[in-house]
């Protein structure tokens, strides 16, 4: 039982035991000793097939060789220079390349970092302070964002965090997700919104795709409005495609923020878009960013060796995960209903979730709706079977490009006993 004693020795000097809520578990969370493909192994030896995959940052697998490589021949050169690097370059135009919407590209440490910054962007850019999100939208854990958010803060039933200022938070509307007509009546009753931001697939309340037309609708009333909008891509950016829901969905929004998958497992992230609102950045512009680690040289050869890889693999990757994807949902589902459970399966591309409800889950409340404990009872058999996913039914299953038809038989095995677990 190391991971108990270990979780005993962490909660002396760490707080609550982990450095991330989403971590933890009852009755204590695991602690992890080594990685690779799709799997990972605990400190008391038991393997796992990884479907938590770093919450969607690890689109290609643990210690795939293609990023080791790049990241071990820079670890020669150096890890830190403060100073700009011809690879910084590289990886900007290859960013851009993938995402057609993006003119400039600033590359930043977290998907919080570049959220931030975007928003920050959109008021320097307008000149105005409202900011409008969806309900159960994750953008990061700051204050302008922070409101009915998804991701733990829906898992630990956090509406405004403590220690969150009320005087940012008033500044920050929060409407419906698939209700642009919502969108449209708070835009007309607000002259002072500065941009919209939304995560185009909402991949932090569970999974909640976008109804028909959402997307084009939100873009049609954000220009007509003359609002900046912003797309948080930080989980669907090279997961859903190469370019992100915005080229999957065809929809070309005014900044974009980057993250998770464009690391594959590496600290680094990026918010990117339209001239016009990029060239406000200081220094030859007046909104401030700045960051220590920003482009550092490890995180940069991951990212170009990362989408180098997805771009020369996607047409083998992405079909791959899909037909996965829809694999182990309809297992899931077809198990779910010969067990006459209520149920849900929301899926695309390489994202699935389960909700333990008999109404469809299309926003926030809807996805609260669901049995958050049969989830739990569910997750708890998951693990002991040797499967991981999130523990949080606020989050989603990812697959990745490293899965095996090997590993998707053990999960529909782990599944079964899982969801009999949930119907005793």
């Amino acid at each position: 039982m190391n991971s108990k004693k270990l979780f005993d020795q962490a909660k002396k000097v760490i707080p609550s035991g982990v450095n991330s809520p989403v971590r933890y578990f009852e009755p204590y969370p695991f602690f992890v000793k080594k990685s690779q493909g799709s799997s990972i192994w605990d400190v008391d030896g038991k393997k796992y097939v990884d479907f938590c995959n770093g919450y969607g940052a690890l689109l290609l697998g643990h210690t795939r060789k293609e990023i080791i490589s790049a990241v071990s021949q820079q670890l020669k050169t150096g890890t830190l220079f403060c100073a700009p690097t011809e690879i910084e370059i590289e990886l900007s135009k290859l960013i851009i390349g993938n995402f057609p919407s993006i003119d400039k590209v600033r590359l930043v440490n977290t998907g919080s970092e570049a959220t931030m910054t975007a928003i920050r962007l959109a008021r320097g850019y307008t000149k105005k302070k409202k900011i409008i999100k969806f309900e159960g939208c994750y953008h990061g854990a700051h204050d302008s964002v922070l409101v009915k958010a998804g991701s733990g803060a829906a898992h630990h039933g956090i509406s405004i965090s403590d220690g969150g200022l009320s005087e940012v938070s008033k500044h920050t509307l929060v409407v419906q997700y698939n209700n642009s007509k919502e969108l449209e009546q708070v835009l007309k009753k607000n002259n002072d919104v500065a941009g919209v931001i939304v995560e185009p697939i909402l991949a932090n309340m569970g999974l909640i795709l976008p109804g028909k037309n959402f997307l084009s609708e939100i873009r049609k009333i954000t220009r007509r409005f003359h609002v900046p909008l912003i797309f948080d891509e930080v989980v669907t950016g090279f997961r859903v495609s190469p370019g992100g829901a915005q080229k999957y969905f065809g929809i070309k929004p005014d900044l974009t923020t980057l993250g998770k998958a464009l690391g594959n497992g590496f600290v680094i992230a990026a918010v990117g878009g339209r001239k016009e609102i990029m060239n406000q950045l200081t220094p030859t512009g007046k909104v401030y960013q700045a960051s220590t680690f920003a482009g550092n040289p490890i995180s940069v050869s991951a990212s170009i060796a990362s989408i180098k890889t997805m771009n020369k693999l996607k047409n083998k990757i992405y079909p791959k995960l899909e037909q996965y994807c829809t694999l182990l949902s309809r297992a899931i589902d077809d198990m779910a209903s010969d067990l006459k459970i209520p149920h849900q399966i929301n899926f695309t591309g390489s994202m699935l979730q389960i909700f333990f409800t008999n109404k469809p889950v299309i926003d926030f409340r809807t996805s609260k709706n669901a049995d958050a404990k049969k989830f739990q009872k569910m997750f708890r058999s998951l693990l002991k079977s040797g499967v991981f996913i999130a523990p949080s039914q606020f989050e989603t299953v990812f697959l990745s490009d490293a899965h095996t038809k090997t590993d998707l038989n053990k999960t529909l095995d782990a599944y079964q006993t899982a969801l009999k677990s949930v119907k005793n």
